[in-house]
């Protein structure tokens, strides 16, 4: 698994939830007013983001093809 430094499509997928949903919940704390719904929306995409990782390495995207 260290092998591939992290440069496979589950990986690259993984990160890519994660920031969006920081992105997300970042512009929701500079609104104003502050929107609370979209903040936990963020939240609840950036927590997807492990199942979403775990799945795709199940299914073969996690492995190096070097």
């Amino acid at each position: 698994m260290a092998d591939n430094h992290g440069n496979t499509p589950a990986a690259w997928t993984a990160v890519s939830v994660a920031f969006l949903g920081f992105v997300i919940g970042s512009i929701a704390l500079m609104l104003s007013p502050v929107s609370m719904v979209l903040f936990w929306v963020g939240i609840g995409l950036a927590a997807v983001a492990l199942p979403v990782f775990l799945v795709m390495a199940k299914m073969g995207l996690h492995e190096s093809n070097h």
